[in-house]
């Protein structure tokens, strides 16, 4: 008997059926909003086997390419495949919490005087009973939002779901290269639609209105700020790989690279007279997300101390200051560590291997899955500790090549549930390292500094979180800064959208401090190709390599 299926739960597939009839029996969670008409966009699933069985794509569907599908528009066409799908818009863990600093002073843009609501002064509505705000860390991959109370600082609700543009590709480069194309405005349409649907479950459960909720910050790299906002990203993709505001503000054209806007303009459903802010940018893909990162860690430029911050995800950002200098670079990774180019890697949903051992004798090995589900593939956890492990033993070169056998494509790693690793995820994934490791090396050298000179390295994000950092630096994607000095802050992107939501000062601070960071655009240094096939091996980066 043929199935459709959805995390191991299936049904028998029948002629006739859409993806849409079976989510509803499988009781999977499909956002929609016109009455399944192919209008809205949002039923978007991934079909990872068996879309041959499916009808062809309908004219709605003109904006997806690949193997995603519109649930209510694919129609089981043929029985005698099996169909495995997924929505995109799925809910992963998804670190939500800091360990970063809390805020301390409380005077956000939004006030209250007597029954009048203020936005920085002016009058924009009568009191309706509370004063909300919502905090957002809008990333590559994933979302978080926090709802705030404005007058007291509490936190009220903070949600998250992964990120529903991924049919648009699973990197800023493949997004921008898909928002230039026919489908403009599909992908800031699809985050748009989840964040209003989150408001919506947050304002029914707690119990207030979404006309309450009047400010929104965003913190986000570049490219997701400025879809967004609306705003063309096609510069963002080709030299110099700067925003339309990055390059109206070096004109002099504007004050500062952060964003303001009428959040209904962009599509949100909250109060008609709400505002969203968009952090500022640093430089090109240094984005606001990173300026959100600083803020939660009360990163300065000033004092003594030699501080770096990494915040690794499909494009890390890196962060040093010394005596009065910041640094900045981005490091455009790529999907790897998440999940992406790996033939059973994964997100870290349930099922996702987040930690591994492998016995020195060559047992079986030693694992454990988020949610203890059965081990569907890896995660980047998981993947890192795999890397640092077959090296630890000798089963594979720094350069990924397996020792027992130089012509061994793949390596068995599960067998009880058929999970491989081969050498083009090795090499996948040494590719994604690299970047890591250059724009680590470049900033510090820029700075004149050692790893050993790093009083604190700030770890931020969420798989920074799950990492076990001696295994992260014994393969390179590390510097190799003393364990001690290192502090996983956690998703300190949302602290910092939180604390900016709560405080006009810091705002300001923000805005200036960013004017003042130096921009390295890793490509033009003139040693960076040979720096970067040196990093795409599994070796520590060298402890010493500065000028000095």
């Amino acid at each position: 008997m043929t199935t459709i299926s959805h995390q191991g739960e299936a049904r028998k597939l029948e002629r006739g059926k859409t993806i849409f009839d079976y989510a509803d029996e499988l009781a999977v969670e499909v956002p929609t909003s016109c009455d399944r008409a192919g209008r809205c966009h949002e039923c978007v699933v991934e079909v990872h086997r068996g879309v041959e069985a499916l009808t062809a794509p309908t004219e709605a569907e003109s904006f997806l390419t690949g193997n995603y599908r519109l649930a209510c528009q694919a129609v089981i066409d043929r029985e005698d495949l099996d169909v495995v799908f997924t929505p995109l818009r799925r809910r992963p863990r998804i670190l939500t919490q800091t360990r970063a600093k809390t805020v301390t002073d409380l005077d956000p843009m939004v006030t209250r005087r007597d029954d009048a609501v203020c936005y920085g002064g002016e009058t924009i509505d009568r009191f309706r009973g509370r004063l909300l705000g919502l905090a957002v860390d809008l990333g590559t991959t994933t979302v978080v939002m926090a709802l705030m109370d404005l007058e007291t600082g509490r936190g009220l609700r903070t949600c998250s779901f992964e990120n529903p543009q991924r049919f648009g590709g699973s990197d800023v480069m493949h997004r921008i290269s898909y928002d230039g194309g026919e489908a403009k405005g599909e992908l800031q349409h699809a985050v748009v639609a989840a964040i209003n649907r989150e408001i919506l479950h947050m304002a029914k459960s707690l119990g207030f209105k979404r006309s309450e909720i009047y400010e929104i910050v965003v913190a986000a790299n570049s490219t997701m700020r400025d879809i967004l906002f609306k705003l063309d990203v096609q510069s963002i993709g080709q030299k110099p790989y700067k925003s339309v505001i990055e390059t109206a503000w070096r004109a002099g054209a504007r004050p500062h690279t952060a964003l303001l806007d009428r959040a209904r303009r962009l599509g949100l459903r909250v109060n008609p007279k709400a505002r969203i802010y968009g952090l500022p940018l640093i430089a090109s893909h240094v984005g606001a997300d990173a300026a959100a990162d600083l803020i939660a860690v009360d990163m300065a430029a000033g004092g003594d101390e030699v501080v770096m911050l990494v915040d690794v995800g499909t494009n890390t950002e890196v962060v040093a200051a010394r005596e009065g200098r910041m640094v900045a670079a981005s490091c455009p990774a790529g999907p790897a560590f998440e999940g992406g180019l790996i033939k059973y890697g994964m997100p870290g949903h349930d099922g996702a291997i987040e930690s591994i051992r492998l016995p020195a004798n060559g047992g079986p090995a030693a694992y454990r899955t988020i949610g203890g589900a059965p081990a569907q593939g890896l995660c980047g956890s998981g993947l890192v500790d795999l890397l640092a492990e077959l090296r630890r033993h000798g089963r594979m070169t720094a350069k990924g090549v397996f020792t027992d056998d130089r012509k061994r494509f793949e390596l068995m790693v599960v067998p009880e549930h058929g999970i491989t690793f081969s050498k083009e995820d090795a090499s996948n994934l040494g590719q994604a390292k690299a970047a890591n490791y250059c724009g680590q090396l470049i900033v510090m050298r820029s700075l004149g500094i050692d790893p050993d000179a790093v009083s604190k390295l700030y770890l931020a994000g969420a798989f920074g979180n799950y990492l076990d950092v001696r295994n992260a630096i014994d393969i390179g994607l590390l510097a190799p800064v003393s364990e001690d000095r290192i502090v996983k802050v956690g998703n300190a992107a949302i602290q910092g959208a939180r604390e900016i939501l709560l405080s006009r000062r810091k705002r300001r601070d923000l805005e200036e401090k960013v004017k003042g960071i130096e921009h390295i655009e890793l490509e033009t240094t003139a040693d960076f190709f040979d720096l970067f096939v040196e990093g795409c091996q599994f070796k520590p980066m060298p402890d010493k390599f500065a000028t000095h």
